[in-house]
């Protein structure tokens, strides 16, 4: 080893245990392999290559990604703009009366054709009777009526008998009367005789053509056809309708609600609402859409349905319906648009929703807040944007 080397060690500080570094003299130079650094570094790692290369990918990359969701978007529309809506009816009867009984309480749950109140039934009872009264006698009124126009058949027959009689007297009188066996006051009661038989039988035909009008033409009517029983029996319908309508039944499967607001005793007018019911099978849903989210909605189109009463449950529904009209054009004052100051505004389309329920799922209540995604099926494709 030189002094050279012993000198440069002493003054790098390494001990004896270190091992020289070779000389010149020692060992030949390394030579430098040409693309790699000197510290063996790929050149492809190195700073001024790859912040270039990262750029570039990033940027292709998030044009990727860009490209792919604008692909893919465009099927699912949605609100929150939705709610839950029921048939709903405010009872009422068209008959007024004073209330007797209130059959339901206060968010009871009724079905069909249960009973809901009833009204003091008496008036219409005996209208009800008198009615029945007034048909039974209509009925008994025709037939005296068939009866009286045999009887003036009967009539017109021994009256016809009567002018056959009277004509052939006044002929021979006549004849008599020219040979001078005869008076001329004898003939002229003769001729005067069968002039009145001949006036009575016309009255009587008279009489029974008015009689068979009355009959409807027809001589051996049956009583249940003739105008005058079928009034009185829609008499007697009309009673009975308003007897049956003294007592009030559920038209529906439903909940009742407002039973307080009809008491025992109080009148209660014709229409006059009495209590509200509202529909438990009847459901589905209002979704008001912006005009722009439906180019693709269409009914049958799948829908997810979340309610905000119940987080973490879906509801699967149906496009039922879109509706016509936005919703303004329903509005008891519609937007004039005429007005040089007119601002443009995104309508709304109310969508009918079909619910898909199970007995399982909890109720659905009018008025709750949903929130719908539509399914419209719909793919974008490159040739939406040339």
């Amino acid at each position: 080893m030189s002094k050279s080397t012993a000198a440069l060690r002493a003054l790098r500080g390494r001990t004896d245990d270190t091992p020289p570094a070779p000389d010149h003299d020692e060992a030949p130079a390394q030579q430098q392999t040409p693309g790699v650094t000197s510290d063996s570094t790929p050149w492809w790692t190195s700073r001024r290559v790859l912040r270039p290369v990262l750029t570039v990918g990033g940027f292709v990359a998030v044009l990727l990604v860009a490209g792919y969701a604008w692909l893919g978007g465009g099927r699912y529309v949605s609100t929150d703009d939705a709610y839950v809506r029921a048939a709903k009816l405010l009872v009422s009867t068209d008959v007024p009366g004073i209330v007797g009984t209130i059959e339901v309480r206060e968010g009871q749950e009724v079905r069909q054709g249960q009973v809901l109140f009833r009204l003091d039934p008496r008036q219409y009872e005996i209208a009800l009777a008198g009615a029945k009264a007034q048909l039974s006698q209509i009925a008994l009124s025709i037939e005296a009526m068939k009866q009286d126009y045999q009887r003036m058949l009967r009539d017109i027959e021994a009256q016809q008998a009567q002018v056959d009689q009277a004509e052939a007297q006044n002929r021979r009188y006549a004849i008599l009367v020219k040979g001078g066996s005869i008076s001329q006051s004898a003939y002229d009661d003769a001729r005067f005789k069968y002039e009145a038989a001949r006036q009575t039988l016309a009255s009587l035909q008279q009489q029974a053509q008015t009689q068979i009008a009355r009959l409807g033409g027809k001589p051996d009517i049956a009583v249940t056809d003739h105008p005058q029983y079928q009034q009185a029996k829609a008499q007697v319908d009309e009673a009975q309708r308003q007897l049956d309508h003294s007592i009030v039944r559920a038209p529906f499967d439903g909940i009742v609600s407002k039973v307080d607001t009809v008491q025992p005793g109080m009148y209660l007018a014709a229409d006059n609402p009495a209590m509200a019911l509202v529909s438990t099978n009847r459901i589905w849903i209002e979704a008001n859409m912006k005009e722009t989210d439906l180019t693709w909605v269409k009914p049958g189109d799948r829908v997810s349905i979340t309610v905000d009463t119940y987080p973490g449950r879906t509801w699967i529904g149906t496009v039922d319906a879109v509706s016509p009209a936005s919703g303004a054009e329903f509005s008891v004052l519609p937007a004039q648009n005429a007005s040089g100051n007119w601002v443009k505004v995104v309508q709304r389309i109310p969508l009918r929703i079909k619910v898909e329920r199970k007995a399982s799922d909890p109720p659905l209540r009018s008025g709750m807040s949903v929130i719908v995604d539509v399914d419209t099926g719909h793919q974008r494709t490159l040739a939406d944007i040339l």
